[in-house]
């Protein structure tokens, strides 16, 4: 059993700056994150101030409304609305009840006619009124396309980062048509007690490829370099004003043969609410993911069996989403 402890301030993630048009030099930067700590800042993305403003002003409109308005849009099978408080268990061998947060998933929006609407993870979103948060669709959908072409921009360069073409995960079946999820998360104003099993969010590594961070100045992310090691030890992650905190998951380490490692990461709360939003970019559900061709060699043979990624991220999601029934 792993015993955790604390381990003062990540003071050295480094920053990627997506304005450098040296893509050699950032590409380089990223490959170092990726084998330090998995985390990393990304500044000078383009996405306006103004917008994170609204961004997170839209978001407590939503969160302050009553439960009862927002159970009206809760969470459907394809991942869409409002996920109410404890809904989440994301380290079921230490958390004694779910995660101290409440959330909404918004994905790339797909109508019903639509013949990508019968996919696992694509259709409508789940909107509330416009009569009650005027505005909020329009905002959260400008927001996910932004966001969207900042993910793109940092999978480019960790695909020079492995030594592939620019464009690698750009292909129709990897990222043309991605499993892109925005998630609005607000923490209550409690204190985690990781001795009783009560965290804001528990311990885990994103599925995915990638992950957008963005949250206001509570901090209380946490990440820990080494997961496999018998005494874990968790380190700050603090905001970093207009920037994003980025992390790889675990998809990105299957595919590199496991030279790019997923991070630990949690959330520990101290009394104050907290606001942050992820965005999830990840390939789309029929890509095939197998060891990258510049991550495996004779003495270096592929460690995992090739995989769908929509198979994989829906056996995830039954894993941490106890409400999910078997036929998910």
């Amino acid at each position: 059993m792993a015993v955790s402890v604390d381990g003062g301030s990540s003071k050295n993630l480094i920053a990627i700056d997506l304005s450098s048009s040296d893509l050699t030099h950032s590409a380089s930067l990223i490959k170092q994150a990726c084998l330090d700590s998995g985390f990393f800042y990304v500044i000078n993305h383009g996405i306006r101030k103004e917008l994170f403003e609204e961004l997170f002003d839209q978001s407590r409109n939503f969160f302050q409304l009553p439960l009862e308005d927002k159970m009206k849009v809760l969470r459907n099978e394809n991942f869409r609305g409002y996920t109410p408080f404890m809904d989440e268990m994301l380290d079921p061998s230490k958390q004694t009840k779910g995660d101290c947060k409440e959330g909404y998933y918004i994905g790339v929006e797909v109508a019903k006619d639509d013949p990508r609407a019968t996919k696992r993870f694509f259709g409508p979103n789940v909107w509330p009124s416009a009569d009650i948060l005027p505005g909020w669709k329009q905002t959260m959908e400008k927001y996910h396309q932004e966001a969207l072409s900042v993910g793109r921009r940092v999978a480019r360069l960790i695909a020079l980062a492995l030594n592939l073409e620019a464009d690698f995960f750009d292909k129709p079946e990897i990222l043309e048509e991605p499993i892109a999820v925005l998630r609005l998360l607000h923490y209550v104003d409690e204190i985690s007690k990781p001795e009783l099993g009560i965290y804001g969010a528990g311990a885990h590594s994103d599925f995915g490829l990638l992950t957008l961070l963005v949250t206001d100045e509570v901090s209380g992310l946490q990440i820990c370099k080494n997961k496999d090691a018998e005494l874990q030890i968790w380190e700050d992650v603090h905001p970093l004003r207009g920037a994003f905190i980025v992390n790889i998951g675990d998809m990105l380490e299957r595919w590199t043969n496991g030279i790019f490692r997923s991070t630990l990461h949690r959330v520990l709360l101290f009394g104050q609410e907290r606001y942050s939003v992820a965005y999830f970019f990840e390939p789309g559900p029929d890509c095939l993911v197998e060891c990258l061709p510049t991550c495996h060699s004779e003495s270096n043979p592929p460690k995992h069996f090739p995989v769908k990624y929509g198979d994989y991220l829906a056996q995830r999601y039954k894993d941490t989403h106890s409400d999910l029934n078997s036929s998910y």
